[in-house]
Formats: C-alpha cells, structure tokens, sequence
C-alpha cells in the first residue's frame, strides 16, 4: 500500500515496554493499524502477541507498562477493559467466555442491560434489538436460545456480535477460529471481510496462516518481544511468515515417516476397540454407534471428520472419562476401563483439548504441573523428594523446550504454545504406551506445530502408538499412518496414508449415514 497518502491511524501503540519482574516481554513495540483495515498480528508463540493485545484492551492499565496509545490520533488511557470498550475497542478472547444459562440476547448485550439507569430488563426489547444486529451480520441464531444448548462455533459467533454490538472503532479478534471447523471457517470469514467492506477496522490474531492471507491487509509480526517485521499485502506469503515470526527458512511442515510402523508379524496390536458405544446423556454427549478399531505399537491413528462427529467422545471412552459399552484389549488382554485412572494404570495418557479448564492446574506452578500427575516419580516412601522433583521439572522442561524463566513461574504467562508443552511433558513424564491426543495443535504457532509434528513422530518411532482427533483435515491426514473417518459417532471410512485426502473425508462425512 502506498504510505504517501497518509492514511488515518485508527488505533496505535508507540514504543510500548512491558516488563514481568525480570522477563521483558514487550521492546518498544510499535503498531499502526489503518481505519477501515484488517490487520493481521502474528508471531510464534511467546513472541508478545497476547501482552500487547491486552495492553490494548485495558487489562493491562495504563501505567503498568511504557510508552503511549493512540486512538484516531489522539492519545489515550484504559484503566479497563470495561473502560477499553466505553472509548471504542472491542475485544474477542479466543477462550469461549458465555454465560451459558442465558440467552443470546442477554449475552450480546451483557453489561448494558442496566444501563442509563434501568431497573427492570425488556427481554422483549432486547430480543428485537438482538434480531437485527444478527440479522445485520447475517447469523441465524435464534436470539432466544440458551447458549448452553448451541455449538462452540455459535458460541464465538455470538461473542463477536457482542463485541460489535457496541459500535467499536475497532475490533480486536484472538483466534477467532480455533474451536470452529472448516465450514465454520469459512462463514466467519465471509462475514469479517462483509464487516471491512463495511469499513470496520480490524485487529486478527491467529496461527492459520491460511486466513491472513485470505482477509488481512497488512501485517505485523512480532518475535521476541520486539517488532521484526512490518508486511504489506502484496508481500503475504506462507513461507514468508514463517521465516519472519522463526528467523529461519520454513521447513516441510509434517515429518517424513514410513508408510508404516515398525511392527513384527507375531506382535498383536497395542489396542484393540471393539463395538464401542456411548448413549447420549442430558443432550451433552454425542453418541457413538459400534466403533471398531486396532492401534499397532508405533503407530499413528488419526480420527478425521467435522465437527460434532465424535472424534473427541472415542478418545474420551477409551480413556475411562466418558460411560461407554466396548471390549478393550491391550496386547491382545481383555481389559476394562472404567475410570482414567484404569487407563494411567495401563499405561494410556491424554491430552485434552481444553487446556485451560480440563489440562493445567493455574493454582500451581510450572514445575509442579509437569510432576502433578506422576509424583510416585519423584517420591521415596511417599514423601516428595523436592531436589528430585526439581531435577525433573528442569529434564522435561528442557526435553520439550519450554520457555519459562523458572519451574516457579505461574502458568498464566506462558504462552499457548509452551502450555501445550507443558501438557505434553507432564503426559510423557510416566512413559506412556498409548497415547491420546485431542486437537494436539490447538492455538499454536506454525513453528511449535512442527515441533509437536516431530515429536509425535518421534514417539512413534520409539514404538508408542497414538491416537490423534484433530478439526484441520490437513494436518490429521499429514502426520498419520492410517485415517479414520468419523461420522454422526460412526467410523465411515479408512485410509492408509497416501491414499486419501481432505475430499475423502469430506465425501464419506457427508454421504455417511445418520
């Protein structure tokens, strides 16, 4: 774009510095985003993305940090992200934040029901008002539902129209698709270019590098805490990216491996699942219907398919955590699994996609999280062994190259990436046979997905077998041995690697029966 035009600044951070005790997380970083723009904000994870973000929101206030805001022009202060949003920006977490025993409309208009001095709510009211704002963004949402009864992507469509609801000058959005599916990807999409055309000014942050270059303008990416680079349009591409956010040259994103485990003839599978099925409870869980399949040691298994089709129920049966009817066999062994705990007693480990309220405990340090689940590990007759255990935070923080000043640092400041990492040492620190994954890549970075891809291979070359579900059809299909297609709780198709892609599992997901 043509700087010489002096186009209007809508909102614009100069040499902002954000330090946490002695980590600096932020270095003179400076942002202009254009009006009537969408921006992109990318960088790996730790790079300073989310403080920057939220000195932008308010949730850092103002004198927490150095240097100055700047909304059209005009420098500003938040003491909040209440008082963000009264001044004009917008902010969409990428955790679902609802309240889900109210309706859509209540929540679109949470915060503002009581407003100019109102007693008493007009739901009637505010279910019109709430009508024509979604019908203005083109969702067909019934504004009279419960949020508790709609879909995680509903959910976040919903969070956005709160958000614009007020009327922003400009809408910060953080990952806005990562608990939506491909389709899902695709209406958000059309309706954020729908809002720029509109004139809406736009903040995206996300790992899908695929959406940048879809709908964002400009980009700037950050790394290290610092700005490394600003990017016009025309200089988008994939590898591009990578290169700025890394340092280095974008390398193959999915590790090579062999079309198959290594595996003997006599050696019976790791897993066999047969006839698993899962009733539907309290219109929560999704059914599962005679599932059947095996897991050879060294093996990678991905579960492919849309979401809703009960990808994440299998992992959860198979782990104990959810009722289910199946014969479980280990090495060929009958076993039952009735808790997690039969599971761990197996040698089986999960990895939840829900990092946040299923995965890390915030109450506890970094360290502590990793050793948490296995502290026999590092006991001597039931009593903790603290230069032990300290030994293994600091081997398995090192092992997965966590990015923490200490094994005493609270979880809350790490970023997404080095969390997921934490979920995977504290899986690996008991030497797990099985392995389940749920969405393994969750708000990630493109450089942490690949450390994750090869660590996974590596896993596997060592004879582990893992089962992986994943919404992004491109990356189930790229790191597994063998594919199974789920649908409306029913396996609908197998493949062997190399002999199907994303159209497969789309035909057999949408031609399977219901």
């Amino acid at each position: 774009m043509d700087d010489t035009a002096a186009p209007q600044i809508a909102i614009e951070a100069r040499a902002v510095t954000k330090n946490f005790g002695g980590v600096r997380a932020l270095r003179d970083v400076s942002l202009k985003v254009r009006r009537g723009e969408t921006h992109a904000l990318l960088g790996q994870n730790g790079a300073g993305k989310s403080t920057l973000i939220k000195v932008l929101n308010g949730v850092y206030p103002a004198g927490s940090y150095g240097g100055a805001l700047y909304l059209d022009g005009a420098e500003v202060q938040f003491d909040s992200p209440a008082d963000a949003r009264r001044k004009g920006v917008a902010y969409v977490p990428q955790e679902i934040e609802v309240l889900a025993q109210l309706s859509v409309a209540e929540n679109i208009f949470a915060g503002q029901t009581g407003a100019n001095g109102k007693i008493f709510v007009d739901r009637r009211a505010l279910h019109v008002r709430a009508e024509a704002l979604l019908a203005e963004l083109g969702l067909s949402i019934d504004p009279a539902a419960h949020l508790a009864h709609l879909s995680a992507a509903q959910r976040h469509l919903v969070m956005i129209a709160r958000a614009l609801s007020t009327r922003p000058r400009v809408l910060m959005l953080d990952e806005p698709t990562s608990s939506l599916s491909n389709t899902e990807v695709d209406k958000l999409l059309e309706l954020l270019s729908g809002l720029k055309q509109r004139g809406a000014t736009i903040l995206y942050i996300s790992h899908r590098l695929a959406e940048v270059l879809a709908i964002c303008d400009r980009a700037t990416v950050l790394k290290d805490g610092s700005v490394a680079s600003e990017m016009a349009r025309d200089e988008f591409t994939q590898e591009r990216f990578i290169e700025r956010m890394s340092g280095r040259k974008s390398q193959a994103m999915y590790p090579v491996r062999s079309a198959s485990p290594p595996s003997s003839p006599q050696k019976s599978p790791l897993l066999t699942v047969a006839g698993l099925s899962m009733p539907r409870r309290f219109g929560f869980n999704r059914a599962l219907h005679d599932v059947s399949f095996s897991v050879l040691p060294g093996e990678i298994v991905g579960l492919a398919g849309l979401l809703g089709s009960g990808r994440s129920e299998i992992l959860g049966a198979i782990y104990g955590s959810l009722p289910n009817v199946a014969s479980l066999s280990i090495d060929g062994e009958a076993v039952r699994v009735r808790a997690p705990a039969d599971a761990r007693a197996l040698g089986i480990e999960f990895l939840t996609e829900d990092r946040k309220h299923a995965g890390l405990l915030f109450n506890l340090p970094v360290g502590q999280n990793i050793t948490i689940g296995n502290l026999a590990a590092v006991s001597r007759h039931g009593v903790i062994n603290r230069s032990r255990e300290t030994k293994v935070m600091l081997e398995r923080m090192r092992a997965l190259n966590v990015k923490s000043p200490s094994p005493a640092a609270a979880v809350a400041h790490l970023s997404g990436g080095n969390q997921q990492k934490l979920l995977f040492a504290r899986a690996l620190l008991s030497k797990p046979r099985l392995l389940l994954l749920d969405e393994p890549t969750k708000g990630v970075d493109a450089a942490t997905r690949q450390e994750i891809y090869r660590l996974l291979g590596e896993l596997a070359d060592a004879g582990v077998g893992l089962i992986v579900a994943s919404s992004e059809l491109e990356e189930v299909i790229g790191i597994a041995d063998r594919c199974l297609v789920v649908s409306g709780g029913r396996i609908v198709d197998k493949f062997a690697r190399g002999e199907g892609g994303e159209d497969r599992v789309l035909r057999a997901s949408i031609h399977a029966p219901t």
